[in-house]
């Protein structure tokens, strides 16, 4: 007959904590691909009909032809030819200006495939290259922030989703790259850290359904934390 091992307190409460952040993760992660594609995306596509419309050179029309087909894919759910697709357009058509949405696609389609390193070297590759259309850098910096995140890489993902921020401070999504960046300092046990962006978010989206949500996030985490 095996005896009864008896836990601790500080056992029970360091496996709460444990149990709390793994069902967190899961609970705030499982939504973050929509931040980028249901922003971006449609955007991206009337892009790409636009150059296709417009472009005057031959290799312009192609590399936006190929980027529409590709956006259609990735819509139908075959992603795996989207990447193929994008891929080409990256490689055969750099020079054209519809290839900076196509490199930022391939990091948001392997993200979404959970393709994460992949999904690191374009988001990377987009912000080595391409230096002025905000949106996109800062969706790229977020895409960085959730990959490391997903992989437990905290102290990457904080610092990505807080430069995400500081590259489009009034974006569409700063507030939830705020978000991003509070809870990642939640789980390094900066509480402080976490608590600025907490105030930050009440102070710009005041009343809002954001701002309740970083604030359960907040006492939650930071209860449980300590």
């Amino acid at each position: 007959m095996q005896s009864k091992v008896k836990l601790s307190k500080r056992q029970i409460k360091e496996d709460k904590f444990t149990s709390f952040m793994l069902n967190a993760k899961d609970r705030f992660l499982e939504n973050w691909q929509y931040w980028v594609i249901s922003a971006v995306v449609v955007a991206l596509v009337v892009v790409a009909v636009s150059y296709y419309a417009t472009s005057q050179s031959n290799k312009e029309r192609e590399a936006s032809a190929r980027y529409s087909t590709a956006v259609l894919e990735f819509r139908n759910g075959q992603s795996d030819i989207a990447i193929l697709s994008l891929q080409q357009v990256v490689d055969n058509y750099g020079s054209t200006t519809i290839a900076e949405q196509a490199r930022f696609m391939l990091g948001t389609i392997n993200f979404e495939e959970r393709n994460y390193a992949e999904a690191i070297t374009h988001f990377e590759k987009y912000l080595e290259r391409f230096k002025n259309n905000k949106l996109n850098r800062a969706g790229a910096h977020a895409g960085l922030a959730a990959c490391y995140e997903n992989q437990g890489d905290y102290e990457q993902a904080a610092a990505n989703f807080e430069e995400a921020v500081n590259v489009y401070a009034d974006g569409p999504l700063a507030g939830d790259y705020m978000v991003g960046a509070m809870r990642c300092y939640l789980y390094l046990g900066n509480v402080e850290k976490a608590r600025g962006f907490r105030d930050r978010i009440a102070d710009e989206f005041p009343q809002t359904e954001l701002a309740n949500r970083a604030e359960r996030l907040f006492t939650e985490m930071s209860a449980a934390a300590g």
